[in-house]
């Protein structure tokens, strides 16, 4: 696909020759400007496959290409990775310096940045996620939200196509999740940059254009967020769940309430609620 950021064709990985296959046959595309989330349990793969988008690791079958270019080519390394940029779940382990804009400006140290282009970089990276306010505080004084937001902005500041986020809000309570979530797909929005979120939290995938399940290191299901959620039934065999509003509107249906099908957010089910009350 000409306009793929992603494409991962037929890859396996293996973590060592005789292990278990971690990543089996998995295909996925995922278009310039389009919001991709991928669930699955602990040791479903979807990590493995981040890393494997990232170049953090190579497949053992298969091929991966991030902007046209192939992750087995070491030459694209360092592109590669700042085309593609990651957050990882832990905000504290991407946080190295001891003030929030040096924290920023250290990437861009790494890709060769000039020194007089990094303030408007860091400003502007730092301001997209909201936290411009912050430039001076060192990092150890932020919540959980508020550093991750800044480990964006370091991704940001190296102007990616794409950013992988793997399981970024793991360690987040429910306020600094929704900054963060707030802020990715603000970025996606307005900015279109191509997101791929990994994640466990059902409501949180809801904000997708197209969401995959990874179960025993293989893609299981695809399709857009009110296809897959649909079918509970399914999700249920692979240990997941639906979305709490949808949930809630399932539990109505059964007590006799004619809400309709595809209720998946707050906002649906305020719809239904003003719809049932005329």
């Amino acid at each position: 696909m000409a306009d793929a950021i992603i494409q991962v064709d037929h890859v396996s990985f293996s973590y060592e020759e005789d292990a278990a296959t971690a990543v089996r046959d998995v295909s996925l595309t995922v278009p310039r400007g389009e919001f991709h989330a991928i669930l699955g349990q602990n040791g479903s793969g979807k990590s493995t496959l981040a890393k494997l988008i990232n170049g953090l690791y190579l497949p053992t079958e298969g091929k991966v290409t991030v902007c046209g270019m192939d992750t087995q080519g070491e030459k694209d390394t360092w592109e590669i990775r700042r085309r593609a940029g990651m957050v990882f779940q832990n905000p504290d382990n991407q946080l190295v310096a001891t003030v929030v804009e040096d924290d920023v400006a250290f990437g861009l140290e790494n890709i060769g940045v000039p020194s007089q282009d990094m303030p408007a970089r860091i400003e502007k990276a730092l301001r997209d996620v909201g936290m411009e306010a912050f430039a001076g505080r060192a990092p150890h004084t932020l919540s959980g939200g508020q550093k991750q937001r800044v480990a964006i902005a370091g991704v940001l500041a190296m102007e990616p196509d794409a950013i992988i986020f793997d399981e970024s809000t793991a360690m987040l309570d429910p306020r600094g999740r929704r900054e963060v979530m707030d802020a990715v797909q603000r970025l996606n929005r307005e900015q279109g940059i191509t997101v791929l979120w990994i994640t466990h939290f059902m409501e949180e995938a809801v904000a997708a254009d197209r969401v995959h399940v990874m179960h025993d290191g293989q893609i299981v299901m695809s399709g857009t967020p009110r296809e897959v959620f649909s079918d509970a039934e399914r999700l249920a065999a692979y240990r997941l769940d639906v979305p709490p509003m949808a949930r809630i509107a399932q539990a109505l249906r059964q007590k006799g309430m004619p809400i309709a099908d595809g209720v998946l957010t707050v906002s649906d089910m305020a719809k239904e609620v003003a719809r049932l009350c005329k």
